[in-house]
């Protein structure tokens, strides 16, 4: 399984947040069903926004990286997200990259300019499958300007030719850098092989990048690259998309100094991954009372005392109806807001049970265990020794 992973010059926002939460709560549930998951993320480390930044800073592309990698993994860390296996950076693969690109040209699907070597998109047949896009339309719609040389106005860059001032290495085509699209190709191939189970991002990643890592790999391979694609819904801002040029743009670390992580988490996974989610203080709040009625229950269940000397008599109907329901939800595409439903539905009804005074003390131990199951998958409340309970919880 592999997930698109961040450019990191600067650090982690909202949109990366909702991307990480939404794949690992997948990751989760299909190790929840028994399967070995070996999950891949990585880091794109060489890019024109890299050097961007890195000149504006007056420091190396290396440097700008190795300064922001660890706030990533912060932030993550906070969000309760599972470490992947591993996580690559782009520069750690560049000879599969030259390699690729090389092996490209020699079978005629990509050529060279003076700029560097492009990708010709007429050579893949299957080119905007995966978006429903029509290459005809999309070469008709393209524009070009007049010294542009590509052969089609959608041709992709797979290799760029050094310029003053960049980080570059040594090809047979010239010193240059990749393109960004090879390089996810690339560390593909080296960690997975020619075929891989589950390619994730966000919406917006759809076309043209995973376009082209397709086109770029099942060129090289002659083999089907991704057996399955899924693609996470965009966070909005008053029904907008979140973008620095709208000005509604939030890093994780700045909302996390309002709210507990966990809260973040909650909301970011409160909805079908595919959807949008909106982003406001309103919607935050209501994700930290529906956090703080799970938080509670927990609570109720490590306090409970009053044992009952005899198991209530439909308690492993609530229990397996509540585990059929939270597993139907998400076998049905990782439907984790009808999975949260279904906690939901448990809490309200152990609760009646927690007032009456009806459950044993394995009763408790079966609900506690059924209820870790469930946030197995959610990861919604973690705890260490320097995390405690909200103090109005501990109060009850």
């Amino acid at each position: 399984m592999y997930l698109c992973g961040p450019t990191v010059y600067d650090n982690a926002h909202l949109g990366h947040g909702r991307s990480a939460c939404a794949f690992d709560v997948i990751r989760r549930y299909l190790i929840y069903k028994g399967y070995e998951v070996i999950f891949i993320s990585n880091y794109t480390d060489i890019d024109d926004k890299m050097i961007k930044r890195a000149n504006e800073e007056k420091i190396t592309v290396k440097e700008l990286a190795d300064k922001i990698i660890p706030e990533y993994e912060k932030d993550y860390s906070a969000l309760n997200i599972l470490k992947p296996n591993k996580q690559p950076k782009a520069t750690e693969h560049i000879e599969t990259m030259i390699k690729m690109v090389k092996a490209l040209e020699e079978k005629g699907v990509a050529y060279e300019l003076t700029d560097g070597v492009y990708f010709d998109i007429t050579k893949f047949s299957n080119y905007g499958k995966l978006s429903g896009q029509n290459l005809e339309e999309l070469q008709a719609g393209a524009r070009i300007t007049k010294d542009e040389k590509k052969k089609n106005p959608q041709d992709f860059v797979l290799w760029k030719k050094s310029k003053e001032n960049e980080p570059s290495w040594d090809s047979p085509f010239g010193a240059g850098r990749p393109g960004w699209h090879i390089e996810c190709s690339a560390m593909n191939f080296d960690i997975f092989g020619e075929t891989i189970d589950i390619h994730g991002g966000g919406l917006d990643l759809i076309f043209p990048h995973h376009e082209c890592e397709i086109a770029q790999s099942e060129s090289y391979t002659g083999k089907t690259f991704v057996k399955y694609w899924l693609h996470n819904g965009f966070v909005k801002v008053d029904n907008e998309k979140m973008s620095k040029s709208l000005g509604n743009f939030f890093l994780l670390k700045d909302i996390f100094k309002k709210y507990d992580p966990l809260v973040v988490r909650y909301l970011l996974i409160s909805q079908h991954y595919r959807n949008p989610i909106d982003f406001s203080d309103t919607v935050l709040n209501q994700a930290k009372n529906s956090l703080k009625r799970i938080q509670e229950f927990v609570f109720r269940l490590d306090n409970y005392k009053n044992y009952s000397a005899q198991s209530f008599v439909n308690l492993q109907q609530i229990l397996n109806s509540g585990k059929e329901n939270f597993e139907k939800y998400m076998d049905n595409d990782f439907d984790t807001s009808g999975a949260l439903s279904a906690l939901f539905e448990l809490i309200k009804e152990v609760n009646k049970l927690i007032d009456e005074q009806k459950l044993t003390q394995n009763d408790i131990k079966e609900i506690k265990n059924l209820t870790k199951k469930f946030d197995s998958v959610f990861g919604i409340l973690k705890t260490t020794a320097d995390e405690k309970l909200p103090e109005e919880i501990t109060n009850l």
